[in-house]
């Protein structure tokens, strides 16, 4: 089997980032004038790196966020398995101080391994990480050793936390950013090494 090496990034700035409004896999916004320039940035910065393979989830700004390596002609595919968790009946709400009390109160109950908890009508980790397995698996066992692959925040979150084998109590230790990069090295079967983690220093300027 080939060992993998996962380009992992986070989709750049949306107006729902900018905004503080809840942003999850219901909603499918654009990357916005600096989520563009963040593209750019990155894609200036490694171009010089020879991707066999790329995956983005079914939301577009996963897309737009990698589309200058996309039209290569890179072999690419969609994994919607990779999409951002749902935040169900918060999503699109503005983030104000109520709602993050909320949002606090939600982090505290996985912290404590209450793992199936979930915002009304939305995911819980423990259900994330079931079709989040099943991306892994595909990545891993797909074409190419090296990967670009572009997804989002929390779902990222998760699958740092699968990938490395962590509980998901502690998935909030993988800190992200618009644009961010986690450079993952598979070194064993099942054992990976992180290289890189929430890099940013491709966006110094932005």
């Amino acid at each position: 089997m080939l060992r993998k090496k996962i380009y992992l990034v986070r989709h750049g700035q949306t107006d729902f980032n900018l905004r503080g409004v809840v942003q999850g896999s219901g909603i499918d916004a654009p990357i916005n004038e600096r989520g563009l320039a963040q593209a750019k940035a990155f894609f200036e910065a490694y171009q010089h790196v020879n991707f066999d393979q790329i995956y983005h989830t079914a939301l577009i700004r996963t897309k737009q966020s990698i589309e200058q390596f996309i039209q290569r002609g890179i072999p690419t595919g969609v994994l919607p398995e990779l999409n951002e968790i749902s935040w169900g009946e918060y999503e699109g709400t503005p983030m104000t101080p109520q709602e993050n009390e909320y949002y606090k109160h939600m982090l505290h109950q996985w912290q404590l391994g209450n793992l199936d908890y979930a915002i009304a009508g939305g995911e819980s980790p423990n259900q994330v990480a079931v079709r989040m397995r099943r991306g892994i698996e595909n990545i891993l066992k797909g074409p190419g050793e090296t990967i670009l692959v572009c997804m989002h925040g929390r779902a990222m979150r998760i699958f740092l936390s699968l990938i490395f084998n962590y509980d998901l109590r502690y998935m909030d230790q993988f800190e992200h950013s618009n644009l961010c990069l986690y450079l993952i090295e598979q070194v064993g079967e099942e054992t990976f090494v992180l290289r890189k983690g929430n890099d940013r220093a491709h966006l110094i300027g932005l």
